[in-house]
């Protein structure tokens, strides 16, 4: 609230600004942010408020905007009505999670024929405040899976440029691991090491609802078998169990096209389990080794053909390039 105030002027009248506005809090997806890691330890996020109103009619500044980038293929869940927000599944995408309040009127707006000397103004609105879950679900066209050690790790790295962790015991990896696989030129495909899953998973165990979130978003699925178990298991049975886990996670799933292959070739029993496998389960199943880069070639031009034919299925509008 202000009055115009000058020497020789008399009767100046309101002249109080209207303050700013609050700033948003945006949230936006951006190619070349991998994880959520970074936001994990801080747990409040404030715009910048807006400003007073001054007199001599002056307004207020606008509280600046803050942006919080986050990988694609995040979702935005309210916490309290728990209900998404947004899926943010292309870069570019951005979703206001909470918006600034709405600046306060100064007293020069109550001015009237009957009120001229308004002592009237607005206070300005608080901004909005909620809380939010934050769930990446990573993108990728093609999604490598299997037991724990049965050599994703491996063959992300030979078949692009990611250099994921990689040990000789299992649960080494225990985030997604994103490579680019390219095919030509013109032509690539981005290539998920999904950690391993073990029994029970769709429950949770081996934190399972953790792994196989990030399956959800692969169009083709590659499924690795490893022929001598370090923990002296069936490789059939292996499979059969893995498979189980995605239909009792979600059924979907199992139409999902599947790519076979039993890794490290170089090992004895690789040939085999290779066929015994593709006998019991009525498929092709491939014979790959990331170490000798056997059957490698091959491998990738199964890829590139399930993808084409995926992509051709108008009825799988899910996949994302």
């Amino acid at each position: 609230m202000s009055f115009r105030r000058e020497r020789y002027v008399s009767k100046g009248g309101p002249d109080g600004g209207n303050g700013g506005r609050g700033g948003d809090v945006i949230i936006e997806a951006q190619m070349g942010v991998d994880h959520l890691s970074a936001l994990a330890h801080r747990k409040r996020w404030v715009a910048t408020r807006g400003k007073h109103g001054r007199g001599s009619n002056c307004n207020g500044r606008s509280g600046e905007d803050l942006t919080i980038l986050v990988p694609p293929g995040t979702i935005v869940i309210d916490c309290k009505e728990d209900f998404v927000l947004k899926d943010l599944t292309e870069a570019g995408e951005r979703l206001i999670a909470a918006h600034g309040g709405k600046g306060g009127k100064g007293n020069a707006q109550f001015k009237s024929s009957t009120n001229q000397s308004p002592r009237q103004r607005s206070m300005g609105e608080t901004g909005e405040a909620r809380v939010l879950i934050l769930e990446l679900k990573v993108i990728a066209d093609v999604g490598l899976l299997g037991k724990p050690n049965a050599g994703k790790s491996t063959l992300l790295s030979r078949l692009s440029r990611a250099r994921p962790e990689i040990a000789d015991y299992p649960f080494t990896t225990k985030h997604p691991n994103l490579g680019q696989v390219q095919i030509d030129l013109d032509r690539s495909f981005v290539l998920a090491d999904i950690p391993g899953l073990i029994e029970g998973a769709h429950q949770g165990a081996g934190l399972g609802h953790e792994f196989l979130k990030h399956i959800e978003r692969a169009g083709v699925l590659v499924h690795l078998v490893e022929p001598e178990p370090m923990d002296g298991t069936d490789p059939l049975e292996n499979y059969r169990s893995i498979r189980n886990e995605l239909l009792q996670y979600n059924p979907q799933l199992g139409s999902r096209p599947e790519i076979i292959a039993v890794t490290k070739a170089e090992l004895p029993e690789a040939n085999r389990i290779q066929g015994e496998l593709a006998e019991s389960i009525k498929q092709d199943v491939l014979l790959i080794s990331a170490v000798t880069g056997q059957g490698l070639n091959h491998l990738t031009a199964s890829i590139t053909r399930t993808l084409d034919d995926y992509e051709a299925d108008e009825n799988h509008c899910s996949r994302h390039w």
